[in-house]
């Protein structure tokens, strides 16, 4: 059934958009949920209901984007209405939805948020304030980053070698010319970061979230300097020193189970590969200030970032979505201003380069995606159900299409350490 529901065609992609319909809806909830999507400014949606209702919501615009939901289970619209947005996650992972293309659907609701307030109104907003009540549990402190860290990266080693390329890089790659693979785009990121970096030999780096080792396995290669690198994810931290050891590269890499917060020493550069949104708002100024602490002055520290836009953080702040309730306890993506602001608090950090790269998110997690839905039957036999199996799914739509509609963002922020000052 999983595989039917995520594998359907588009059914819209090449069909002449609709007007609006007006149809009578049979029931409470259909009305409440119809009435929430009656404010759609881009794109459109087709809606199938249980009852035997159809229509489509939104704008008909020949250039905007359509997608087809089907409710299969008349529960869904409750869960809707009740819990808003992460009622209807919570109904698309209990299969009581499906959409003909989940990318262009979510992309849709990224060009209508503002609209869309309207499914977290009412008894949804009662829903939304308990979500959030229950996230503060999931404070990165130093026994809560180890408790959210388990949570996603020990799911299993083998489980993300079924998706990710031979790299093992979870983290955007570099798509720079057309044609190239998930393992070409992931060397061009992790080299560009050595560049940016200015790595030499004698550099001695230590890296902040190692990952599966790729990085430190990429620098020691082909930049010959000596990496400590830590994690506080144990099947990471196992398989790393595992692939360390095989390279031959134990003289020049040191791999570490601890948390940032507990390292010592100084260090030639720093660099961070989209750890930094485990760390969360209240703890930034201490993890950059520990980031200061680790460099010797002159140093440069690389971190790659997801980042959510300045304008809303303040109101992302305030609320839980998708990722946080479902797929990382504790995330928490920062804004560039917060991140800098940090920076300002008892450091010596001065920022000197800056790029972003967000349509090669969306390409990384579009093949990512693919991967994922072409080892369905791996992932089973790992012994993952499917209420995980759409779970993810819908978590790597709801990323690319973020990406996409430019929602979030992710980039390479260098600071210096100011020798002086």
């Amino acid at each position: 059934m999983a595989t039917e529901l995520l594998q359907r065609p588009d059914l819209f992609s090449k069909r002449a958009p609709a007007q609006t319909q007006a149809v009578p809806l049979r029931g409470f909830w259909e009305r409440r949920v119809v009435a929430g999507l009656s404010n759609l400014q881009h794109g459109q949606i087709q809606l199938d209901f249980p009852s035997g209702t159809s229509l489509q919501v939104g704008a008909a615009a020949e250039d905007d984007l359509h997608a087809s939901v089907t409710v299969h289970d008349d529960r869904c619209l409750r869960e809707i209405a009740v819990g808003g947005s992460l009622g209807a996650a919570e109904a698309y992972l209990r299969g009581m939805w499906s959409a003909s293309d989940l990318v262009p659907l979510l992309r849709i609701f990224c060009r209508n948020m503002d609209e869309l307030t309207r499914l977290d109104t009412g008894i949804a907003a009662a829903t939304a304030y308990v979500a959030r009540l229950l996230h503060r549990f999931a404070r990165n402190s130093t026994r809560g980053s180890r408790r959210n860290i388990a949570a996603h990266y020990d799911l299993s080693n083998e489980f993300f070698q079924l998706f990710l390329d031979p790299t093992l890089m979870y983290s955007s790659g570099l798509f720079e010319r057309p044609g190239q693979t998930m393992e070409q785009a992931s060397v061009a990121k992790l080299d560009r970061i050595c560049r940016k970096l200015e790595l030499q030999s004698d550099d001695h780096v230590i890296e902040i979230g190692t990952g599966w080792g790729g990085w430190a396995l990429h620098a020691a290669r082909h930049y010959g300097c000596r990496i400590t690198t830590t994690t506080i994810s144990r099947n990471q931290f196992d398989l790393a020193r595992q692939r360390v050891a095989a390279a031959g590269l134990n003289e020049r890499i040191e791999v570490l189970f601890e948390d940032y917060r507990n390292l010592t020493g100084q260090y030639d550069k720093l660099v961070s590969i989209e750890m930094i949104e485990a760390v969360g708002h209240e703890y930034l100024p201490q993890y950059f200030r520990k980031c200061d602490q680790l460099m010797k002055p002159g140093g440069r520290m690389l971190v790659q970032a997801i980042t959510m836009p300045d304008q809303r953080y303040a109101a992302y702040r305030k609320s839980v979505d998708f990722i946080q309730r479902y797929i990382f306890p504790g995330g928490h993506l920062p804004a560039i201003g917060a991140m800098q602001a940090a920076t300002e608090q008892g450091t010596r950090l001065q920022l000197i380069d800056a790029v972003q790269f967000p349509e090669s998110y969306a390409r990384t997690l579009q093949l990512w995606r693919e991967q994922f839905l072409a080892k369905l039957e791996n992932v089973r036999e790992l012994g993952f159900d499917e209420r995980f199996i759409r779970m993810w799914y819908y978590y790597l739509c709801y990323c690319e299409a973020a990406f996409l509609e430019r929602s979030v963002s992710v980039g390479q922020f260098v600071w210096q350490k100011n020798r002086y000052c």
